[in-house]
């Protein structure tokens, strides 16, 4: 019997597991990987402390902090259920059960699908989710990026150093993300934005080809090597069936990360608090840890 489960080691989860381990409670952080978004990330220049770092270097910081402490780690174990029974919380995984007094859910968001023709066929085939991963193997080779916001412009930006020639395919008129970002895409002659563009089919043989894409009523297809989809995210939260969600099935949290059911903690971009940032994930995830420890506290 734990006092706390974290479940997720992105820097919500990291934190509180710091925050936890130093109140001296009895805790275990269960998690598919370490780092969540911020391993993902390119270059990082909002995050205080640091004018610039890269995503694997904070994930890494984050890591080599949580590891000073004797914290028990169950790595590459995916949480399948999440059920309050009685007093206590049950969290049953791919790997085994595990029972606590309080939990924090900071399993973060996954990568949204296009949903389009050739997508499953050719994933990790010249279609991939992550920039900062797989950037590499496309070096010299002509990639597209698809979305609008800030990790569609990231991604971009990591892009222009690798690759030959880069598209980013929008759906709207015109990119959002931050100012600076844009600013940054617009002076790079590799860059071309299509705005109000809809990729409609992933094309190749063995490998992507390239694109099928329509603008304005009109299909055409562009030949190119790499596709980066950078659509948005989705919570990983359908393991906490009786937790409340909004729409998007974001967790519902008050201000000291309360969820619905008594005990049950939620933090981090999982969770419906705007602005999804690394710093507002961190600052979330040791909120949350007090308000688990003040919970046994109140408890006992």
């Amino acid at each position: 019997m734990y006092d706390l489960i974290i479940i997720g080691a992105g820097p919500a989860g990291i934190t509180a597991a710091v925050y936890a381990a130093r109140k001296k409670m009895n805790l275990l952080v269960i998690t598919k990987d370490i780092g969540g978004q911020a391993a993902l990330s390119g270059d990082i220049e909002n995050y205080t402390g640091y004018q610039f770092i890269t995503g694997p270097e904070l994930a890494a910081k984050f890591e080599e902090h949580m590891r000073k402490f004797n914290i028990t780690l169950k790595e590459n174990e995916e949480v399948l259920e999440l059920k309050k029974i009685g007093d206590n919380i049950l969290v049953k995984t791919n790997k085994g059960n595990y029972e606590a007094k309080t939990t924090i859910i900071a399993s973060g968001k996954r990568s949204r699908e296009l949903n389009v023709p050739g997508e499953k066929e050719f994933k990790n085939k010249g279609i991939t989710y992550c920039a900062t991963c797989d950037g590499p193997l496309f070096s010299a080779k002509v990639v597209a990026v698809i979305g609008a916001g800030n990790s569609a412009l990231d991604a971009a930006l990591q892009l222009i150093r690798i690759a030959k020639q880069v598209y980013i395919i929008n759906n709207v008129s015109s990119l959002g993300g931050d100012a600076i970002m844009r600013e940054k895409i617009n002076e790079s002659k590799l860059v071309t934005v299509l705005n109000n563009t809809q990729v409609t089919a992933i094309l190749g043989d063995k490998f992507v080809s390239g694109i099928r894409i329509k603008k304005e009523g009109k299909e055409e297809q562009l030949a190119l090597q790499g596709v980066f989809v950078e659509i948005g995210l989705i919570p990983n939260s359908e393991f906490a069936k009786d937790v409340e969600k909004d729409p998007l099935g974001e967790i519902k949290v008050n201000s000291r990360n309360e969820t619905n059911i008594s005990g049950i903690f939620a933090a981090g971009d999982v969770t419906d608090v705007p602005e999804k940032q690394i710093i507002i994930a961190a600052g979330e995830g040791a909120k949350a840890a007090l308000s688990a420890f003040r919970y046994l506290v109140q408890h006992k």
